[in-house]
């Protein structure tokens, strides 16, 4: 495929950007005590050095009163200078620019250090995720926080900086004063559409007086915030034409969603469930409004996909961040015209916004080298080319035979079906999980590129393992369903996920799905069965359906359960069935539930590892790793990850 636009170099400001390709503003959780690491500095300059034009670093807050927690970026005093420099510096010797993003949450806001934070918007107008009753602010106060943006602007271009990202985007505090439903205020920041506005021309001008006139500043919107009390696309393209009059704006960077309830949230990150690069035709109504550069970003994870948008003149430059944590290298892979190469990001949120939910540094479960830049260099070369065999052909067997093969090894895969995945095979057959078997051709991939053979139906047991007498053997061979030791009748049509999504068993008009994972299986399998016609009572064992998905993940998914009228059981711990009722016990009253006038039970009870081969070979002298489920079943971001690191041991 030939890039007429992706690789075209974009001028702003006099800065000119190599090509349309930006990492936009994510947090990462590798900063420390309010100021960026030396780990942040080795995560951006990895996407430098892998040829992205524009970095736009994550948010910060301009004073400490709105710092919520020590991860985030303190940018409202001078200790953050030195590690903004050393991140400059890092990120312009690879011939990429980069920006700091400054935001204040306004009423959208949590706890600190377990007491609730005092928090300030522009009326007293409570929030919907976070259940926050904010003090409005006063009109000294406004005036503070503008002067704390300019301030902080100021020291990120002390550090290195081209420039810096204010924030409108997400119902966050700017767009909060644009509202008319959330700006109740009679003063010169309030009343009037021109009063709303006005914070907005004080914060640009404030800023480019402190920051000077080379310097770019750009604002980044939703499109529309899908809120009851949020602005619509007619009201986002009206604020545009007026910022469209603003001479010290130089772009916009168009994503669509909110922060201020639950359903406007899945836009923040969203999944896969979601269209690729959905958002391009709203930036575009944007772009023809507008003589600015506008920037979009919303699921586009593939070069083929911005470049369209490029080519439709829906945008200037498209967000590809995900892409960059799945690959690093992608724009350097594309430009070269190696696209089976990049490492496609699956939006499935686990690693990069999952983990930030749970306060851990980003990662990708495809790609563990992300976030771990500076404590997983590149695999090293074997010392000695060894013979390994492999046994296994789901993600974390198929991620270590590439990495043992990239090494140097012989390495040969040994897979008993006659297909490589595993259950991300059966994770891809549920709706809106389809792209999940990407993952499945990208580590195809990397294996075909490190030389890995691969015997599909092979049966691999002791025997087998003595007579290829290989120097080492990695066990991922998985695991199965898991069947709890509970009475379940003879006469009870009982059945695990894994015999649906193969389609080895009808299902009936009435199903019972007793999930004890809380995970993806339980909610996809419901929303499968309703789909299909079925009706569905989902008993999940914990507090709500999809409780160990990632947030933004779990409540697209329940949002859509309740759709297709699908019954939500919640802490209902499976306890047997005996004919058309399923018995569960409520996991904190002990008070029985039954589930009565089914057709079918559906086991989501997890899975056991299959330690067959393993218990074999504990007498043999052969080195023997062991990786992924058969260890103990979990999710794929561990199995690639141990498959990985099996892979740089062996």
């Amino acid at each position: 495929m030939t890039f007429k636009h992706l690789f075209t170099p974009h001028e702003i400001r006099g800065h000119e950007i190599r090509n349309r390709i930006l990492s936009t503003a994510h947090q990462t959780i590798l900063v420390r005590d309010g100021v960026p690491t030396e780990d942040m500095a080795a995560y951006h300059e990895a996407r430098a050095r892998g040829g992205v034009g524009l970095i736009i670093m994550e948010a910060s807050r301009p004073n400490s009163d709105e710092i919520s927690s020590s991860y985030y970026l303190d940018s409202g005093k001078d200790d953050c200078i030195p590690g903004y420099r050393l991140i400059a510096e890092a990120v312009h010797r690879h011939g990429a620019k980069i920006l700091g993003q400054i935001n204040h949450g306004g009423r959208i806001t949590y706890s600190q250090d377990g007491l609730q934070r005092v928090a300030y918007a522009p009326s007293m107008v409570p929030d919907h995720r976070f259940h926050c009753m904010p003090r409005a602010m006063s009109t000294e106060y406004v005036r503070f926080i503008i002067d704390a943006f300019a301030t902080a602007a100021g020291r990120l271009v002390e550090a290195g900086l081209d420039g810096v990202e204010l924030t409108a985007s997400h119902g966050m505090l700017i767009a909060q004063f644009l509202n008319p439903l959330t700006n109740l205020r009679n003063d010169v920041f309030g009343g009037s559409e021109e009063a709303r506005f006005r914070i907005v021309t004080e914060m640009l001008s404030a800023t480019r007086d402190t920051i000077g006139t080379d310097k770019i500043i750009g604002l980044r919107i939703s499109a529309e915030e899908t809120e009851p009390d949020g602005l619509d696309e007619a009201a986002w393209l009206d604020i545009c034409r007026r910022l469209n009059e603003e001479p010290e704006l130089d772009y916009l960077n168009v994503t669509t969603g909110s922060m201020m309830g639950l359903a406007g949230s899945v836009h923040v990150v969203p999944p896969m469930a979601i269209d690729h690069g959905y958002i391009a035709p709203q930036a575009g109504a944007i772009k023809a409004q507008v003589r600015k550069s506008v920037f979009v970003t919303g699921r586009i994870n593939q070069p083929q996909i911005a470049e369209r948008i490029l080519a439709e003149g829906w945008a200037d430059m498209c967000g590809m961040t995900r892409a960059m944590i799945s690959d690093a290298d992608m724009p350097n892979k594309a430009q070269a015209g190696r696209l089976d190469d990049i490492r496609a990001c699956i939006g499935c949120n686990q690693a990069c916004i999952g983990h930030h939910h749970m306060g851990v540094r980003i990662s990708c479960i495809q790609n563990p080298v992300s976030g771990r830049e500076r404590e997983l260099h590149p695999h090293p070369p074997a010392r000695t080319a060894k013979r390994v065999v492999v046994v296994g052909g789901g993600p974390a067997g198929m991620k270590a035979a590439a990495v043992a093969g990239e090494r140097g090894h012989q390495v040969t895969l040994c897979e008993g079906s006659g297909q490589l995945g595993g259950q991300a095979l059966l994770a891809q057959a549920l709706p809106g999980r389809g792209e999940f078997g990407v993952i499945v051709d990208n580590l195809k991939r990397e294996m075909e590129i490190s030389g890995v053979e691969v015997r599909l139906n092979a049966h691999v047991d002791r025997d087998f393992i003595e007579r290829q007498s290989p120097d080492a053997v990695v066990i991922a061979t998985g695991a199965t369903p898991y069947r709890p030791d509970v009475e379940i009748g003879e006469d009870v049509h009982a059945v695990d996920v894994w015999q649906l999504l193969k389609g080895e068993v009808n299902p009936g008009t009435s199903v019972v799905v007793a999930d004890w994972r809380c995970d993806w299986t339980g909610v996809g399998i419901a929303e499968k069965l309703a789909r299909e016609g079925s009706h569905v009572r989902l008993c999940v064992d914990g507090e709500v359906a999809g409780q160990n998905l990632q947030k933004y993940l779990r409540w697209h998914w329940v949002g859509e359960l309740q759709k297709l009228g699908v019954e939500i059981v919640p802490y209902a711990r499976f306890y047997g069935a005996l004919g058309d009722t399923a018995y569960f016990m409520h996991s904190l009253s002990g008070n029985a539930i039954e589930c009565a006038g089914m057709d079918t039970l559906v086991l989501a009870q997890g899975h056991q590892p299959l330690t067959t081969l393993e218990d074999e070979l504990l007498a043999s002298p052969i080195p023997i790793l062991v990786a992924g489920d058969c260890r103990s079943p979990r999710s794929a971001e561990e199995a690639v990850y141990e498959g990985m690191m099996a892979g740089r041991e062996v």
